[in-house]
């Protein structure tokens, strides 16, 4: 398998079709079988010109791809750039013998209503669960219906990966663009809604990291009543004091924190929902990552950005730039020591929030720069979303605020 990328921040879009274009066919040794474009929405209105200007110069049969708010890509062979908010344009590219790949698109009319079974899922994706497919997803944020899609997927496809991000712009008002071109279609397509994605099968591995850059603080609890999202009254762990309304536990709980951690829970504090029920000891990384949406003084209760249930374990977190740092880079470390890792990956993609980059951290290229510390030699392509997709606890989710990683390897 092999996978290279190239970005250019050429202004004109023919300019920059033809550099990177250039840049990938010196690298290529084989045909290749798939592409993968994030373009900023800078050129928003070049848009239309976008896929058939890339197969003039470079015949590819499978091309997808969606506009971006900040790109990635690989400037050289041995430097990654994120580029926020100025014209950039991130190919990848990748030769994968052994490999089936199975593009596809879905509108949110088309999605099997969530009492069908795992067969209707699997019909409209066009691959077969016993295949061990893994998916990239690329997604409207408005009309992709994008939880429905991902919980009908992890019914029909359990177990297997499933990542993306959705679609983005750096200026309010612009619409999404969803790029999608197989050779079996007369016509490239651009779509303003829905989802465009690509299951592999075959030679292949997808591999995650989901960084959700966020620390515990205080005990876990548990829920004893809630209601859809509202959580109503917690207790402690092993239930040996009786239940109190969530909203005077964490009152109790930032007084006790330092000056710089109040200051820092007065705007970003979070809820994180434990996922592995039957887990004894809960530490950082096992939670998904919710926002805490509102209060009720009266009842003491408090909204999650999330449906709850009674009985789930609970633990209030925040999130800074350094504590995003700390968190990307021990899950780097833990897949570094993870059996295999001595042998080097094909290539990788990157969804990371708009709300990282240089916002969050103050400079430049922080967590492509830090995965590729740890992953070196490898390309990198990727963009800032609206909101990324990965898995966490076996399941896929939503998130925000995070950097995921799809890293490819042959088995």
């Amino acid at each position: 398998m092999q996978w290279t990328n190239a970005l250019s921040t050429r202004p004109s879009l023919e300019a920059a079709v033809t550099e990177v274009v250039d840049k990938i066919t010196s690298s290529l040794t084989d045909s290749p079988d798939l592409g993968i474009v994030f373009i900023s929405s800078a050129y928003a209105s070049d848009y239309p010109r976008l896929v058939p200007l890339i197969l003039e110069k470079l015949p590819l049969p499978i091309l997808i791809g969606c506009g971006g708010g900040g790109i990635i890509g690989m400037k050289g062979s041995d430097q990654v750039l994120e580029i926020e908010g100025s014209p950039a344009l991130s190919l990848s590219v990748a030769t994968m013998p052994g490999v089936e790949i199975t593009p596809f698109y879905l509108s949110a009319d088309e999605l099997p209503d969530l009492d069908a079974p795992p067969e209707a899922w699997s019909n409209l994706i066009g691959v077969l669960p016993d295949k061990n497919p893994q998916f990239i997803l690329l997604c409207d944020p408005f009309t992709s219906k994008i939880n429905d899609l991902l919980e009908g997927l992890d019914f029909a496809y359990p177990g297997a990966v499933k990542i993306g991000g959705l679609a983005s712009t750096s200026t309010m008002g612009l619409p999404s663009a969803l790029f999608y071109h197989h050779s079996n279609q007369v016509e490239a397509a651009l779509y303003r809604e829905g989802t465009i994605g690509i299951a592999f099968a075959g030679e292949i591995i997808v591999e995650t990291i989901v960084a959700q850059g966020c620390r515990p603080i205080g005990e876990p609890y548990r829920i004893n009543h809630s209601e859809r999202n509202i959580i109503i009254e917690l207790t402690d762990i092993d239930n040996e004091t009786p239940p109190r309304p969530p909203l005077v536990i964490l009152q109790d709980l930032v007084q006790s924190l330092s000056d710089q951690d109040r200051q820092l829970a007065q705007h970003s504090l979070f809820i994180g929902i434990a996922r592995d029920e039957f887990k004894f000891q809960l530490h950082q990384g096992d939670f998904l990552i919710r926002n805490l949406i509102g209060v009720d003084p009266r009842q003491g209760a408090i909204a999650v950005g999330d449906r709850v249930r009674n009985g789930q374990r609970i633990q209030f977190h925040l999130r800074d730039a350094q504590t995003s740092a700390t968190d990307l880079e021990l899950l780097l470390q833990a897949y570094q020591r993870e059996p295999g890792r001595d042998l080097p990956a094909a290539g990788a993609l990157m969804f990371s929030c708009l709300g990282r980059g240089e916002g969050l951290y103050g400079e430049l290229n922080f967590d492509s720069n830090l995965f590729r510390h740890y992953l070196q030699n490898i390309c990198i392509g990727g963009f800032f979303c609206n909101g990324e997709i990965g898995p966490v606890g076996g399941r896929t989710f939503l998130h925000g605020y995070t950097s995921a990683f799809a890293i490819f390897r042959q088995p």
